[in-house]
C-alpha cells in the first residue's frame, strides 16, 4: 500500500490487514484522520495492500472538518452531563468551527463558561470515539425519548445505521472522527442563537450553540486575534461610520445605498463599463418581472423556485427575476444571428431579487436584492476555449487593480443536472483546457456546478486571508436547447445551435463593495474613495479661501467636502480620520497668501505639509488615473 503524509510517500507491504493507526505508528506520525483512496476515514479503519492512505492533520481542509465535527460531539456530551433532560438535534462542522442545536434547554451567555469547564474535564478524561452499526429498530431503542433523532432515523433508507459514541453520549453519525477527546487542545464557545429545526420557520425554534476548537492553545489565541481584527474591519461598522449604506426594518435584506456608497458603486460600474466596451461587449437592460412560463422553460421554476419572489398581473403568474440569463436569451431571440457576428458578448448590470431566510442575512454579504454584473456570450462550439480564456484574462485584469490574489475552483456535474451527460463532459473538458492554456492552478469541486452547466469560480483573498467567491464562468449547453436558439452557419442554414457562457466579475456588486470595505478597512485607493478630500480653514478669516479650494476641487470632478463649522481644527481632523477621508486639506494665512494647501494623508496619518494647490490637484489626478493602491 501507499502511505502519504505531508507530501511524502512511503510504500508499505501489508502481509495482513492492519488499521490506519497501526500504519501511523509504524511511520511515527500522529495524524487526526486518514483519506483512504480519497475518502475521509477514521484511524481505526482497516487497510488493504491496494489502498492509498493519505494521513491528514488540522492543516488539511478535511482534517479541520473532522476535528470540528468531533468537537460538536464533545459539546453535546458536556451539555448532556449538565442538562440531563436536553433533546439533541444536529451538530455539524461549519466553515469556522461547529454548532449543535438543542431543545428542552434554556441557556444564556453566562452558561457558556460552565459548559466550557465541563468540556475541559472531558478532554482530560481522554475519551475515545467508538463506532456502532445497528439495525433501525435497535437504533430507535437507543434514541427513545429523543424526538429529533427518531425523525432523522425515519429518513435513513439503509438497513444499517452508523452511530458514534463518546463517553455516555451517542449520536447518529457517518463519521469519521478524531481518535478521542484528548486531541482537542483549545475549545471556546462563541455565541448562542435561535435556529428553526431543519431551517423551517413553521417548525420549533431550537437553541444553537456555536463553538471553535483547535489542537493547540496558540491557534485559538491567533484565531481570536483574527476575529478582533475582523471586527475592526466589519463592513457594517465601517459602512455606518463612513455613511455608505444602511439596512432598514421596513426592508430587511434590501440595502439602502447612501450618496457616498453610491459614489463607490458608480466608480465600480464606470470601470466595468469601460473595460467591457474595450473588450467588445454590448450592454442591455432586461425587465425585473417576467412571466412564469419563461421560468418554467429556463428550469428555474423546478430548480430555484424556493429562492424566488412571485406576483400576479391580470390573473397571470409572474416572478421577480433571481438571475438575468432568461432575459438575455429573450434578447438573443429578437432577431436572426449569423456565425459571422460570434462571439456575441452581451453585458447587463441587472437588478435581481432572491429570497433568503432572515437568519442568514448579513450586511451586504447576504442580501435579498443586488445588482449583478452579468454578461452572456453566445458562440460557436469552436470558440469555447478561446472565449473562456479571454474571460479568465479579464478577471485577472480586474482583480489586479484591487490588489487581490485569488484561488480558482472548477465545479463539476451536480446531482440535479439538466441535459445530456455527454454535453456536460465536453463542457468540463473545455473549461479544463482553457484553465490549463492560461497556466491557471485550480482545484476540483466535485458536483458543485450549476444545474445547467459546470463552472469556474474565482475566490479572492482579502487582507485578512479570507476567501470570497466573486467571479464565476459558467458554460451552458442546456438553455440554448431549452429555448431552441439557432444561428446561421457557414453552410447558410439555421440548423446550428450556439453555446452560451454566463459570467460575472464582481458577482453581486453590493457584496463586492462589502468585501472591498473589509479588505481596505475603509481606507480606499483614491480612485474609488467616497470622499477624496475634505477642506477646512484654521479660522473664519480664511473660509473664503477654503471655499475657493473646494470649488477648484469640485470643478475638477473630485469628491470633496467643505467643513466650515465652528469647531476646533483638531476635532475636525479627528472626524475626517474616522470618516477615512483620503486627504485632509487645512488652509490658513500662509496657504491663502501662497495659493497652497496644507495636506495630511489620512490613510498613513502623515502630514505632507504645504503644497501648491495646482501641484496637489495634478498629484490627485495622476493617482486616480493610475488606480494606484
Amino acid at each position: 500500500m501507499k502511505a502519504i503524509y505531508k507530501g511524502k510517500v512511503k510504500e508499505i507491504r501489508l502481509n495482513q490487514s492492519l488499521k490506519a493507526k497501526d500504519i501511523a505508528e509504524e511511520i511515527k506520525i500522529s495524524p487526526l484522520a486518514v483519506l483512504i483512496n480519497g475518502k475521509p476515514s477514521g484511524l481505526t479503519t482497516e487497510l488493504s495492500d491496494s489502498d492509498e492512505a493519505e494521513f491528514i492533520d488540522f492543516d488539511h481542509e478535511a482534517g479541520k472538518s473532522i476535528f470540528w465535527h468531533s468537537s460538536s460531539h464533545v459539546l453535546a456530551l458536556a451539555v448532556k452531563r449538565l442538562y440531563p433532560e436536553v433533546k439533541f438535534a444536529i451538530g455539524p462542522s461549519i466553515e469556522n468551527g461547529f454548532y449543535y442545536d438543542f431543545d428542552n434547554i434554556s441557556l444564556s451567555d453566562q452558561d457558556l463558561g460552565r459548559i466550557e469547564q465541563e468540556v475541559r474535564k472531558i478532554v482530560k478524561e481522554k475519551l475515545a470515539f467508538s463506532r456502532l452499526l445497528l439495525s433501525p429498530d435497535e437504533a430507535k431503542r437507543v434514541f427513545a425519548g429523543q424526538p429529533y433523532k427518531l425523525e432523522i432515523l425515519k429518513e435513513i433508507p439503509d438497513n444499517e445505521v452508523s452511530l458514534y459514541s463518546l463517553g455516555e453520549f451517542t449520536d447518529i453519525c457517518r463519521g469519521p472522527h478524531i481518535p478521542g477527546s484528548s486531541f482537542i487542545g483549545a475549545f471556546k464557545l462563541m455565541k448562542l442563537a435561535g435556529a428553526y429545526w431543519k431551517g423551517d420557520s413553521s417548525k420549533k425554534m431550537l437553541t444553537r450553540v456555536y463553538g471553535i476548537s483547535f489542537p493547540e492553545k496558540k491557534q485559538l489565541k491567533e484565531y481570536l486575534h483574527f476575529l478582533e481584527e475582523a471586527r475592526k474591519k466589519d463592513h457594517k461598522k465601517i459602512g455606518k461610520e463612513m455613511d455608505l449604506f444602511s439596512m432598514q426594518d421596513e426592508g430587511p435584506g434590501f440595502p439602502f445605498m447612501h450618496p457616498k456608497g453610491m459614489a463607490m458603486v458608480n466608480e465600480l460600474l464606470d470601470f466595468w463599463r469601460k473595460e467591457h466596451t474595450k473588450a467588445g461587449y454590448k450592454e442591455i437592460s432586461t425587465p425585473i418581472i417576467l412571466n412564469k412560463a419563461l421560468w418554467v422553460q429556463s428550469g428555474h421554476w423546478d430548480h430555484y423556485k424556493e429562492n424566488m419572489y412571485f406576483t400576479k398581473i391580470e390573473g397571470q403568474d409572474y416572478a421577480v427575476k433571481p438571475m438575468n440569463c432568461p432575459g438575455g436569451i429573450l434578447f438573443y431571440k429578437t432577431r436572426a444571428h449569423s456565425y459571422k457576428e460570434f462571439p456575441l458578448r452581451i453585458g447587463e448590470i441587472g437588478l435581481v431579487h432572491r429570497h433568503e431566510l432572515s437568519g442568514v442575512l448579513n450586511g451586504l454579504f447576504r442580501v435579498r436584492m443586488f445588482y449583478q454584473d452579468d454578461a452572456h456570450i453566445f458562440m460557436t462550439p469552436e470558440q469555447i476555449e478561446g472565449e473562456v480564456a479571454e474571460v479568465i484574462r479579464m478577471v485577472d485584469r480586474f482583480y489586479k487593480v484591487f490588489g487581490f490574489e485569488y484561488q480558482v475552483e472548477l465545479s463539476t456535474t451536480p446531482e440535479d443536472f439538466m441535459g445530456d451527460k455527454k454535453d456536460w463532459d465536453h463542457a468540463i473538458d473545455s473549461l479544463k483546457n482553457a484553465l490549463e492554456s492560461e497556466k491557471i492552478v485550480y482545484s476540483i469541486d466535485e458536483g458543485a456546478g450549476a444545474f445547467y452547466g459546470p463552472k469556474i469560480d474565482f475566490k479572492i483573498k482579502d487582507s485578512l486571508g479570507r476567501l470570497w467567491q466573486c467571479a464565476t464562468i459558467q458554460l451552458d449547453f442546456q438553455m440554448p436547447q431549452r429555448f431552441d436558439l439557432k444561428y446561421m452557419g457557414p453552410d447558410g442554414t439555421f440548423d446550428h445551435r450556439p453555446i452560451m457562457i454566463h459570467r460575472v466579475i464582481y458577482g453581486a456588486v453590493e457584496r463586492f463593495l462589502g468585501v472591498l470595505i473589509e479588505h481596505f478597512g475603509g481606507k480606499f485607493p483614491l480612485w474609488i474613495a467616497p470622499e477624496q478630500a475634505r477642506v477646512f480653514a484654521v479660522s473664519s478669516d480664511y473660509i473664503s479661501y477654503a471655499k475657493k479650494v473646494y470649488d477648484m476641487l469640485f470643478s475638477k470632478g473630485f469628491r470633496a467636502e467643505l467643513d466650515i463649522r465652528e469647531e476646533s481644527v483638531s476635532k475636525k481632523i479627528r472626524e475626517a480620520q474616522v470618516a477615512k477621508v483620503n486627504y485632509i486639506l487645512v488652509v490658513g494665512e500662509n496657504e491663502q497668501k501662497n495659493s497652497t494647501v496644507n495636506v495630511r494623508d489620512s490613510k498613513t496619518n502623515k502630514v505632507l505639509g504645504e503644497v501648491p494647490l495646482q501641484e496637489f490637484i495634478s498629484k490627485m489626478q495622476k493617482e486616480i488615473e493610475s488606480k494606484a493602491l
